[in-house]
């Protein structure tokens, strides 16, 4: 018997029930549904105040799922906006999902029905929450139960807050701030969980030479900056490892 056996520990790379998987990914989500019930009920409330019919807040989030997308899609379409300034628009704003997937586990997940769903619930905060679970410990269904609840938070919190918009007052503040202590959370959970705080700090780093540029700007100088700043540091340990095989 291995040890891992005797201490009750489930060995590196070893499978583990449905049950089991998707107990661990309801507790690996409490931050999300944290961040997601209440921003999807701002996100209904928004929608209905803008004259859309309630139906809309739970469609967009169930054939959409892109939070900032969604916000800014209400306006585009309450504006008259022409279908392809609307997809240009898409096009800038989730063009940083490009990023995410070249480091998503997408190898885990088996079937064309897993992967694309897969593709289409990888959201800012799923991402995240990935970037903080060791990938010895990640499994296909982990990692499914994983998206599929975040899903689930943002369509029940859009349904929560097209429902109350009738009854609540047209202007509600600071709902929009809970996305940014979702994001300060994760990160604060990556920086304690990683034993290396360099991809941490050249994120910070990042995003001060971002905020110079200005707040139009921010969101594309900061992933280019911080993709430049991991590219230079992959290389220097490449160069680093090179120079210690050699001696």
């Amino acid at each position: 018997m291995t040890e891992a056996a005797t201490r009750g520990v489930e060995p590196a790379g070893s499978t583990s029930s449905p049950r089991a998987d998707f107990g661990r990914a309801v507790r690996d989500t409490i931050p999300v549904a944290m961040g997601y019930t209440p921003l999807g009920a701002a996100f209904g409330i928004l929608l209905v105040n803008s004259g859309l019919d309630w139906y809309w807040a739970p469609l967009s989030a169930a054939l959409i799922f892109a939070g900032s997308m969604e916000f800014l899609a209400v306006g585009l379409i309450t504006a008259g906006t022409p279908l392809l300034q609307v997809a240009v628009m898409t096009l800038a704003v989730n063009f940083r999902h490009v990023f995410y997937a070249l480091s998503f586990p997408m190898q885990l997940l088996r079937g064309w029905g897993r992967r694309l769903y897969g593709a289409f619930a990888l959201t800012d905060e799923t991402y995240s929450l990935l970037a903080t679970i060791p990938r010895q410990e990640m499994t296909a269904n982990r990692l499914t139960f994983i998206q599929l609840l975040s899903h689930a938070y943002w369509v029940g919190g859009s349904i929560i807050g097209a429902l109350l918009s009738f009854a609540l007052p047209s202007s509600i503040q600071g709902l929009s701030f809970v996305l940014t202590a979702l994001f300060v959370v994760l990160a604060q959970d990556c920086f304690y969980k990683r034993k290396d705080s360099a991809p941490t700090l050249m994120g910070l780093a990042a995003g001060f030479v971002a905020l110079g540029v200005g707040e139009r700007s921010f969101l594309a100088v900061a992933l280019t900056v911080y993709v430049a700043m991991l590219l230079g540091w992959y290389l220097l340990q490449r160069k680093r490892s090179a120079g210690e095989e050699g001696t």
